[in-house]
């Protein structure tokens, strides 16, 4: 039986080593590269730029709502933590 699957085995590699075909290469034509020619000469500088006028100043903001009155506190307690002891 392990004679068999070596068996097997080598003959299917030489099968399928024997079945390959390299492909065929087509020729390709030339390319054609366009290369640019030299710098023409400079244009004339441009004229100035106009300033531009000045935007109108904006209106002042209308005042904002009051909020009310807080109310008086109560029976309340507020408990703060004692600092850590410093190392």
């Amino acid at each position: 039986m392990k004679r068999y699957i070596a068996v097997a085995a080598v003959l299917s590699a030489l099968v399928l080593s024997a079945c390959e075909q390299k492909p065929t290469v087509a020729p390709q034509p030339p390319v054609i590269v366009n290369v640019p020619g030299p710098a023409g000469p400079q244009g004339a500088t441009g004229a100035p730029a106009e300033k531009g006028e000045t935007g109108a100043t904006g209106m002042t903001g209308a005042e904002g709502a009051r909020g009310d009155r807080g109310k008086q506190g109560g029976d309340t307690i507020v408990v703060v933590p004692a600092p850590a002891p410093q190392r």
